[in-house]
């Protein structure tokens, strides 16, 4: 059986900047939601900070709406977009 097109195109995690969560808790919700070593998860932090957002993760479709659903369910603002080459 052939995979949807949906399982086979690349899609995205962005995560938004707002001016109410700390860094510490965007670094642990990455941490603990996408798998992310501390460094990786400060830098993206910083990066969501400097420049308003940042992909954090890209994957099938399922797997980042799952953890959009993660992310956003502690507060923090983020969007699963479909990645353009």
């Amino acid at each position: 059986m052939q995979p949807s097109n949906q399982e086979t195109l690349q899609f995205q995690l962005i995560v938004w900047n707002d001016d109410f969560n700390t860094f510490e808790w965007v670094t642990s919700t990455l941490i603990e939601i996408c798998d992310h070593e501390a460094e990786q998860a400060e830098q993206c932090t910083l990066l969501i900070h400097f420049k308003g957002k940042c992909v954090v993760k890209s994957g099938a479709y399922e797997t980042m709406k799952n953890m959009c659903e993660g992310i956003t369910t502690r507060g923090i603002s983020a969007s699963v977009e479909e990645l353009v080459a």
